[in-house]
């Protein structure tokens, strides 16, 4: 069992836990109860409370006795009964379930609305029978003064299936386009429905007629909230003869009094998700509101959030057992879950025995497993020079690490550093220096590659920054920019201020460099200063900015030519030095080997096959047929066929020589072998 406290409101889960496989027999069950204890300490209220994959609805039948849940896979339907506190039966189903409803008091009638458009009926027994609608229904509703059924879905119409006389009734004709929820007050039977534009239409059953229309979409907008959308209606509740509740796709509850059209209140989840489920608990004027991700109780007129609860899994329907403080859901998982919290009511009259339980965890208040153990690694353990100590009660493993006692750490912290005083120490003067020199002139940090152009970049937002007016933006840095990082950090990228281009294109740029590299030298010396120093005195202010202005167009002009020069003069003396080793390069002969078993060829072969190349196929084709390396013929069913000869080289017909030569002694052996062998059978071998 799990306890969870928000607004001092403790809530009970009561299927917390591990639960234990269904093939397992009861021996095995019993034998991991005294070994487990999460085992042995766990509640399970009701026997194999869950579903194959997901529960999608549950409800509580009227007396109170039998708990109802659809789900799959396969759809199904299970009945538990809580006197038992055990499963009464399991129905499967041809199609999954959208909803159902208990129209008796105990589980002998049950009708299930269907995906396909069937509405199937079950009695006591069993299946008793089955029908379909004219379009896909969403929801629906049984008026009990005329035993009529109401079906909503995805139509105008709203039809009317009348139990008593076993036939469809005319349906009524709405302004919607599709309804997605309906309800039936259970004190004057007035029929509301919400639309998917957001709308709630109320219509009275004795006269057939629209009573009433709340605009819910325009109500549920308010300064607080965002919205993304038309909301659409997703819950639908009664509350007495005035109170209706009304949720919307965007997670807003609305709560109408029948006398308004404006809601009494707005109370909004904040998570965007539609309300899944609306109940009342009119023992604290509560409002039981659920979504997808959390339940939320609120109180009705003041709208303060009273507690919440966040399942593990997605939220598909809630059920309030009536008349106590139990709750239930059902989950996208296979295990429907069971809350008890003792300030909304008693427990029911089958499990009274948690009020006892809850009264004594209440006196004997325990404190969290772990508050006195400090979490550690195996690397934090040897470092402390306890890893002799895995394996025993010292210590308890927890995911990658280990828990072990918060005295037994700070023993052997102590043990392993005695110094530690004094590195903290050491760290707290390291501040204060730190903090003293970010008040002095910071430094420019230049990166290690392309550093001139670093300095010019910096240079050029010092530049703006004074010249900028105020209510111009700021411009984004190269330095700042991730897409230009690597030109400051790959040594590839480093501009080449020797190559032709750059000289060209920047014939200043010798000037401009050498102050550069004179501000460069006095970074990189006060750098070094501060690496060697502990605590350095205040930098003066440096000189090495000069006050030289820039030079006019006659200036760049002249270092243009001057460049060039240079460069005409470079390329001369490369020029000689080539000259130079063409002369001292000798032509020498070149010898080339022939493979063994080829013969020299004159290059007359490559003239003819160059010949050869140039006459067209059909010439080639007559000329193989010639020479007898291809023979064409003609075929039964009209078409040709040809086959081609490979020319045999000089080194096969010297290989095929000599395999022929080989089988000729071969031939031979074997003859004077069984020469042999006749004659010493005939005696002549040995006089």
């Amino acid at each position: 069992m799990q306890v969870s406290s928000l607004n001092e409101v403790k809530i009970y889960s009561l299927s917390a836990g591990r639960s234990l496989p269904e093939w397992l027999s009861d021996r095995k069950k019993r034998a991991l109860q005294k070994k487990d204890v999460d085992i042995r300490r766990r509640i399970e209220l009701i026997q194999d409370f869950e579903m194959p994959t997901v529960c999608t609805k549950i409800k509580v039948s009227r007396d109170g006795q039998y708990i109802m849940a659809v789900g799959t896979y396969k759809p199904r339907i299970r009945c538990f009964d809580t006197y038992q506190l055990s499963q009464k039966f399991e129905r499967c189903l041809d199609s999954e379930v959208v909803t159902f409803e208990i129209l008796s008091d105990d589980y002998s009638k049950i009708v299930f609305l269907q995906c396909g458009r069937f509405v199937e009926f079950h009695s006591q027994h069993g299946h008793y029978y089955r029908t379909r609608i004219p379009k896909f229904g969403r929801d629906f509703s049984y008026h009990y003064p005329s035993c009529d059924l109401y079906f909503v879905g995805a139509s105008s119409e709203v039809y009317r299936l009348n139990l008593e006389q076993g036939r469809f009734l005319n349906s009524l004709q709405t302004d919607a386009s599709e309804s997605n929820v309906c309800d039936i007050n259970p004190v004057h039977f007035l029929f509301a429905m919400g639309t998917a534009e957001g709308k709630v239409e109320c219509w009275d059953p004795r006269t057939r007629n629209r009573v009433g229309l709340l605009d819910c979409a325009l109500s549920s907008v308010t300064a607080d909230t965002e919205i993304d959308g038309l909301p659409s209606i997703s819950a639908l509740k009664f509350d007495g003869a005035l109170n209706m509740a009304v949720g919307t796709s965007t997670g807003q509850v609305l709560l109408y009094d029948l006398r308004s059209s404006n809601p009494l209140i707005v109370k909004d989840h904040h998570y965007g998700l539609p309300i899944k489920s609306i109940q009342f608990q009119r023992q604290l004027d509560l409002i039981i509101s659920a979504d997808s991700r959390i339940i939320k109780m609120w109180n009705k007129d003041t709208g303060k959030i009273f507690t919440s609860m966040e399942p593990e899994y997605d939220i598909n329907d809630v059920c309030l057992y009536p008349d106590s403080g139990m709750l239930m859901t059902a989950n996208e998982a296979p295990k429907m879950n069971i809350y008890y919290i003792p300030v909304l009511g008693p427990a029911p009259k089958w499990c009274s025995f948690l009020d006892n339980l809850t009264e004594e965890l209440e006196e004997n208040p325990e404190s969290t497993v772990y508050d006195d153990y400090k979490f550690v690694t195996r690397k934090d353990l040897e470092n402390l020079g306890l890893a002799h100590l895995i394996g025993s009660s010292l210590l308890r493993a927890y995911m990658h690490g280990f828990f072990m006692d918060i005295r037994l750490y700070h023993k052997a912290k102590m043990m392993a550093n005695p110094f530690a005083y004094e590195e903290y120490r050491r760290e707290k003067i390291r501040q204060k220096i730190e903090e003293t020199r970010a008040q002095r002139v910071q430094l420019k940090k230049l990166p290690k590659v392309n550093k001139e152009l670093a300095l010019k970049l910096i240079e050029e937002e010092e530049e703006q920054q004074v010249t900028r007016k105020r209510k111009q933006k700021n411009l984004p840095s190269l330095l700042k920019d991730d897409r230009f990082k690597v030109m400051f950090e790959n040594p590839d990228f480093q501009v080449d201020q020797q190559s032709e281009e750059f000289r060209l294109l920047n014939p200043l740029v010798s000037k401009i460099s050498e102050k550069r590299k004179r501000k460069l030298k006095i970074l990189e010396e006060l750098e070094a200063q501060e690496q060697e120093e502990e605590e350095e005195p205040e930098g003066k202010a440096s000189d090495a900015e000069s006050s030289e202005s820039s030079d006019d167009e006659k200036g760049w002009v002249e270092e243009v030519r001057k460049q060039r020069k240079l460069l005409r003069q470079e390329e001369k003396v490369k020029r000689q030095e080539r000259f130079k080793e063409d002369q001292q390069t000798l032509l020498k002969p070149q010898f080339f080997e022939i493979k063994e078993g080829e013969e020299f060829r004159s290059f007359k072969d490559s003239a003819k096959k160059q010949k050869l190349m140039k006459k067209t196929l059909g010439d080639r084709l007559k000329l193989e047929e010639n020479l007898g390396t291809l023979n064409v013929s003609d075929t039964t069913v009209g078409s040709k066929q040809a086959t081609f000869k490979l020319k045999k080289s000089e080194q096969q017909k010297k290989q095929q020589e000599a395999e022929k030569q080989h089988r000729q002694e071969r031939k031979t052996l074997r003859r004077s072998a069984s020469h042999l062998k006749s004659r010493r059978g005939r005696g002549q071998l040995f006089h």
